[in-house]
């Protein structure tokens, strides 16, 4: 739980501080790209990683690293920030969210969409008109299959769930069954 906060707000720290798209863009490319060196290089991940290494020695590491990969000073800046607050370990993420948090920003909710079966462009269609209808902004689905649902589907943006599964339906009627 704690960990989530923190990663909303590094998160929402750092697209507070994105002027435009194309600076969106090219941040998320290049953190992207630091996240695929970590992925490659398990030595360099374990060391930046490392809770026995003085964090000094972790933040020279890091900034010899992104000084030879190039990388931009804003996504610099906010890797070392990371580094020195030994909160490496939210980068992975922190990366995942940036997107969402970003068409946030804009004004555009992300919804998860779970279903067993994969949903037909129609559907999908309507699915979106309806949530914008509900949610009086834009929306993004991004879709996914589960199937322990059985049947239906399972919509969620954050804390808002939208259970309309087999699966939902009989887990509130265990719960009526069992309150008696």
């Amino acid at each position: 739980m704690k960990s989530q906060i923190l990663v909303k707000r590094y998160t929402q720290g750092l697209v507070n501080s994105i002027k435009n798209e194309t600076e969106f863009s090219a941040l998320s490319q290049e953190l992207s790209n630091f996240a695929l060196l970590l992925r490659k290089h398990q030595k360099l991940k374990d060391t930046l990683y490392s809770p026995f290494l003085p964090t000094t020695k972790k933040t020279q590491i890091a900034e010899e690293v992104l000084a030879k990969q190039s990388f931009g000073k804003k996504a610099s800046r906010f890797i070392l920030l990371l580094v020195e607050n030994n909160r490496l370990e939210l980068f992975p993420d922190i990366i995942e969210s940036l997107p969402e948090v970003w068409n946030e920003q804009k004004g555009t909710y992300t919804f998860e969409v779970a279903s067993v079966v994969p949903l037909t462009d129609g559907q999908r269609k309507r699915l979106e008109k309806k949530l914008e209808l509900l949610e009086k902004r834009p929306v993004i689905l991004k879709y996914r299959i589960d199937p322990e649902l059985v049947g239906g589907l399972w919509v969620r943006r954050e804390n808002i769930v939208y259970d309309v599964s087999i699966k939902g339906n009989l887990m509130k009627l265990k719960e009526e069954i069992s309150e008696g």
